[in-house]
């Protein structure tokens, strides 16, 4: 793989004419792991997705679950389904989604951020918050997929910035997806589809917010009071949306799915951006 110059850089920025079509971004709430293999009305949404959003050249992920000291992009050319969990049935553990990676827009990622340095690896794959959405939103895995880590020792703020220096990539057939949970507390979870109040107004809370374009209050939730402490105990799974929010423009047309809040204390909502 060659090595990408600044010059590069700003060839690509350039490259691309006004009226090329700029490509959607979602945050998902991703959930129960369950979701890879059933057929409920959260993967209904998803396969509805990827049959109406036009088809992307690549996929970045950005997933709760792959959190490093430092960021790192995964720029391996067949990447691994891994199955970070533990409890379920077999047929979740047998489930393999054979995408290949994206290892060119991988490495473009990494050059395109410039704050800060970024470890290209190999020794990841697609963690379930990656497949488990990507398996019915794209069965046929044909569709290069990479991740990109989310560096637990920074505070939200950064992760919101750094999400800007990606934006070149939506010019260039990336779709680029936040997987995670606005509402994820483990230790309050009910095996019934009833949800606290606490997670019901924070979801709502949070919708109202987006929708205001308000991402400061969103950037520091830890100043929205009792119900996000709640629904926020540790923000590896808000982050995402982060990633998403900061790459939003005033041209994205934004829109919700998958509204509920299940098990006491996840909420499904999920945001879509795309342009017209």
């Amino acid at each position: 793989m060659g090595i990408l110059t600044l010059k590069d850089l700003a060839n690509f920025a350039s490259s691309a004419p006004a009226e090329e079509q700029v490509m959607p971004m979602m945050f998902v709430g991703h959930g129960n792991p369950m979701n890879a293999i059933e057929d409920n009305e959260y993967t209904k949404q998803w396969k509805t997705l990827g049959e109406r959003l036009p088809k992307p050249k690549a996929v970045l992920c950005i997933s709760a679950h792959w959190l490093t000291r430092g960021t790192q992009v995964c720029i391996e050319e067949k990447p691994q389904t891994i199955h970070d969990f533990g409890g379920f049935p077999k047929a979740l553990f047998d489930a393999q989604y054979p995408a290949p990676g994206a290892p060119f827009e991988a490495h473009l990622a990494s050059t395109l951020i410039q704050t800060t340095k970024v470890e290209e690896v190999h020794d990841w794959g697609l963690d379930h918050g990656a497949w488990s959405v990507l398996m019915p939103m794209f069965p046929k895995a044909d569709i290069p997929v990479f991740q990109m880590s989310i560096d637990y020792t920074k505070n939200p703020e950064y992760h919101y910035q750094l999400a800007k220096e990606l934006s070149a990539l939506r010019k260039k057939g990336v779709l680029i997806m936040g997987s995670g949970n606005i509402v994820h507390n483990l230790g309050r979870v009910q095996f019934s589809e009833q949800a606290y109040d606490w997670a019901v107004e924070f979801d709502a809370k949070a919708k109202e917010l987006i929708l205001a374009y308000d991402h400061d209050s969103l950037i520091h939730y830890e100043r929205l009071g009792t119900a996000a402490k709640l629904s926020i105990p540790t923000n590896d799974h808000y982050l995402p949306l982060l990633y998403i929010l900061g790459l939003q423009n005033e041209k994205d047309k934004l829109s919700f799915f998958n509204e509920k809040t299940t098990m006491g204390s996840i909420s499904m909502t999920s945001v879509l951006m795309e342009q017209a």
